[in-house]
């Protein structure tokens, strides 16, 4: 591991100022889970490690009904997964981060982190993107908000700005909205994605959205149009199910192999679209 210089700001705009000055020559370290992994293994090679966590409010969940659900950049999954409004309003949301490694892993990564990581297969990813997330960034240039769905651009690819930090993820709150979540991967407990995906129902609206079968995660707009509005008859479910499989772009990898994920995406939407009727 090569040496670096570890800085820790006490605010947001000190954070931001290391970040325009050290530009690509620093890495933000939050939860640290992926961070550590990658110094270590000397796939990032960092001059500078800004380190997040001891800025105030970065480490707090917020919920009204009015502004939705709020969660702090250094907020875990163990606190998301514990949180009694999440599990109130967001349940499916509880389920990913829950997912999310071990009870040490937890109890470290973070929500933000998972994200801004910008892997394919982040768990808490999908919740996120059926629930239309907002991603909260800031710089001494200003604030401003980019929707979950264009925050990530490719595999370890945001809109994050070299000054930026995002310093919360915003979750709208949908008056009687239910989901499912479902991770499949090739251990039971401590494993990355095979595949993973979120079904929500909201009023008359189903949103869809899967991680690990495309560089981003996805949302289905074909599927959700089809369904929108619609009684869930079994032959409804069957052709949703069906129409999901065509509208992602799985590979072969050593995880598994395109058709595989095809046929699970498929599996997913069915069981997902027959839970929540």
């Amino acid at each position: 591991m090569k040496e670096f210089e570890y800085l820790q700001p006490k605010t947001i705009a000190e954070a931001s100022e290391l970040r325009a000055r050290y530009g690509k020559a620093a890495v933000l370290f939050n939860g640290g889970t992926d961070v550590v992994i990658q110094l270590r293994e000397n796939l990032i090679a960092p001059d500078y490690v800004i380190d997040i966590k001891k800025i105030p409010g970065l480490n707090a969940i917020t919920f009204s009904k009015s502004d939705g659900l709020t969660i702090g950049a250094c907020v875990t999954a163990g606190a998301i997964a514990a949180d009694e409004n999440v599990k109130a309003y967001y349940p499916f949301l509880a389920d990913a981060a829950e997912s999310i490694g071990s009870v040490q892993v937890r109890n470290r990564a973070t929500c933000v982190g998972n994200i801004v990581n910008a892997s394919p297969l982040c768990d808490t990813g999908t919740p996120l993107y059926a629930m239309d997330a907002v991603m909260c960034l800031e710089s001494a240039r200003g604030k401003r908000e980019v929707p979950i769905t264009e925050f990530i651009t490719f595999v370890r690819k945001t809109v994050l700005a070299e000054d930026e930090i995002v310093t919360a993820v915003r979750v709208p709150y949908i008056e009687g909205a239910k989901g499912v979540f479902t991770k499949v991967a090739r251990r039971k407990e401590v494993d990355l994605s095979t595949i993973c995906g979120t079904v929500v129902k909201a009023g008359g609206e189903y949103r869809l959205a899967f991680g690990a079968v495309a560089p981003t995660p996805v949302r289905m707009p074909q599927t959700e149009a089809l369904l929108s509005g619609a009684e869930l008859t079994d032959a409804l479910i069957e052709q949703a199910a069906k129409l999901a499989r065509t509208e992602v772009k799985p590979i072969d990898d050593i995880r598994a192999s395109k058709a595989y994920r095809l046929d699970v995406v498929e599996v997913i939407v069915r069981n997902s679209l027959r839970e929540l009727r």
